[in-house]
């Protein structure tokens, strides 16, 4: 589909794709740092437990903060 002005119509705009993407993102990451927790334990090694779960929480931060923001792009269209 087109625009009046030549453009073709999006289903969804490229800031709420960005969105989505990231978001995406961070959770195939939290999902392997699952793997990579379980991976440290059965090396015996606790700092890369530790390492693992402090970057797994980090991104499970980061997603709920995306999830916000992506919320608001599509209520409002944008931030």
């Amino acid at each position: 589909m087109t625009t009046g002005n030549g453009q073709s119509q999006q289903p969804i705009s490229n800031l709420e794709y960005d969105f989505v993407t990231v978001l995406h993102n961070k959770a195939e990451a939290v999902k392997a740092y699952d793997q990579y927790i379980q991976d440290a334990q059965q090396a015996n090694s606790q700092p890369c437990v530790e390492l693992f779960q402090k970057l797994r929480q980090s991104d499970i931060e980061h997603a709920q903060e995306i999830r916000q923001h992506l919320q608001q792009v599509l209520q409002q269209g944008k931030m």
